[in-house]
């Protein structure tokens, strides 16, 4: 697992499986995946000052992490 923070397999816990189905059926919902860690990683590094931004850059990011995650989880609903 890794050190960052709000993983998928964190904020979906019990869905890896759909998560991997959906990723590998759906080009749209793997790109989706990939913005969310890349946004998700850029959250990190900011809280972690490893690669500081501005308060309102990062408030930003945190924005756009939640539309993604709010994104995979109707994606996720709609696939039951």
């Amino acid at each position: 697992m890794s050190n960052t923070p709000h993983t998928l397999a964190e904020e979906f816990p019990g869905q890896g499986d759909a998560i991997h189905r959906l990723k590998l059926a759906d080009p749209e919902f793997a790109s989706l995946l990939a913005r969310y860690d890349e946004i998700n990683d850029k959250v990190h590094l900011a809280e972690t000052n490893i690669a500081p931004v501005d308060h309102a850059v990062e408030t930003e990011l945190r924005k756009q992490r939640l539309q993604a995650k709010d994104a995979i989880g109707q994606a996720l609903s709609a696939a039951r």
